[in-house]
């Protein structure tokens, strides 16, 4: 297709800032090189990966100009050299290492998987991330199981929603941490209890668990430690802001792991299978056009959206 490639449609940023400094470029669309494919995205998740990129928290990309965005849902346009997963035609979802957030990506095939029928691409542009740290964290780390109990902070949010219901579908107690207006919300995905995100002591209304996952950082993880019995394990989801060392929760008695989004593509497609059998649900709590990013920032930096915040393009 490269004598007829459409031009891409970009969100970028030529400095670090506040929402405001995003901005909506057209570019040449780019070509796959050997092992990747070209992917017309139909939706794209905004996640705190991507506001901390930009406001220049954490630098992942470097210096700006950069384009962010990790996870994405469309359709491959065409294949690179030496892949044989994938088709033109081929509907996927993916967690990629950044430039989402375009109406079209060139990146590995490895970090695709097909898309689950019955799923849109919204929902499914919503999941990899979310799914994929809860996959790590719970099952691969702490290897929740039936008789398990576990706390999930923020458990209304992008992340927090998803983990509850893998817990859940593990056969775990689970105990979420919401805002008052969001226990009913946290109840329906399955959890067995709930605490008021707000609570200084955690411990005095919740204890003996075995593991806590920690999706927001700073004082939210030494918080966590006092709910878990001696041995219990602490994981941290924010390595850019964890709230404390590792040997300041071994001196607790607990352990802790710092726990990261990863996708490899046969980790990805267990994930997919989660999600095709409705074991998760994802919820989605906006859909802003391409040209609102600024908003989607805005929505997701409050840290009050239900679920996550989904870019789509406008055709």
């Amino acid at each position: 297709m490269s004598a007829q490639r459409p031009r891409v449609q970009v969100i970028t940023q030529h400095r670090f800032g506040g929402p405001d400094v995003l901005e909506t470029e057209e570019r040449p669309c780019p070509g796959p090189a050997a092992g990747e494919v070209l992917v017309r995205v139909r939706a794209a998740s905004v996640n705190p990966a991507d506001w901390l990129a930009r406001s220049g928290a954490v630098p992942r990309y470097g210096e700006p100009p950069f384009t962010a965005g990790q996870d994405v849902s469309g359709e491959v346009v065409e294949a690179g050299a030496g892949v044989t997963r994938f088709r033109p035609g081929d509907e996927v979802f993916g967690r990629i290492d950044g430039g989402g957030h375009a109406t079209y990506v060139a990146a590995p095939a490895g970090r695709f998987a097909a898309k689950p029928h019955g799923l849109d691409h919204v929902h499914a542009a919503a999941a990899p991330t979310a799914a994929l740290l809860a996959w790590q964290a719970l099952v691969e780390t702490a290897r929740v199981g039936p008789g398990s109990r576990v706390l999930i902070d923020a458990a209304a949010g992008g992340a927090g929603h998803v983990a509850v219901q893998l817990a859940k579908a593990q056969g775990a107690y689970v105990v979420g941490t919401a805002r008052a207006d969001d226990h009913g919300f946290v109840r329906d995905l399955g959890a067995d209890a709930f605490v008021d995100d707000t609570a200084a002591d955690l411990a005095g209304t919740v204890h003996g668990l075995d593991a806590a996952l920690d999706l927001v950082g700073g004082d939210h993880g030494p918080r966590a430690l006092g709910t878990l019995h001696p041995g219990g394990l602490l994981l941290c989801a924010v390595p850019a802001d964890p709230g404390l060392a590792p040997e300041d929760a071994e001196a607790r008695g607990v352990r802790c792991a710092v726990v990261e989004a990863d996708a490899p593509d046969e980790r990805l497609t267990r994930v997919a299978g989660l999600l095709a059998d409705q074991r998760i649900r994802v919820h989605v709590a906006a859909t802003p056009p391409f040209t609102d990013a600024a908003r989607a920032h805005e929505l997701g930096e409050t840290g009050r959206a239900r679920g996550a915040v989904v870019l789509v393009p406008a055709n």
